[in-house]
């Protein structure tokens, strides 16, 4: 199915509408979406790096701020 748009010619506001409305849409069918295998494969390895502690987890402001260090 081909759609075509014209969307030079939207407003930026009708834009961010259109992109919130696919979010939306997307969000609410996530479960209809297949999870491929490799996703499922690196998710069961971080769960195993935390149940035996070579991982861990960091507040989100922590981590906000390694990364900020890292880039800078």
């Amino acid at each position: 199915m081909a759609i075509e748009l014209q969307i030079d010619q939207l407003s930026l506001e009708e834009k961010l509408q259109i992109m919130e409305a696919l979010w939306e849409d997307l969000r609410t069918r996530a479960g209809e979406m297949p999870v491929p295998q490799w996703h499922k494969d690196i998710l069961d390895r971080r769960e195993q790096m935390i149940e035996t502690g070579e991982a861990k987890f960091e507040d989100w402001d922590s981590a906000k701020k390694r990364i900020a260090d890292r880039i800078s």
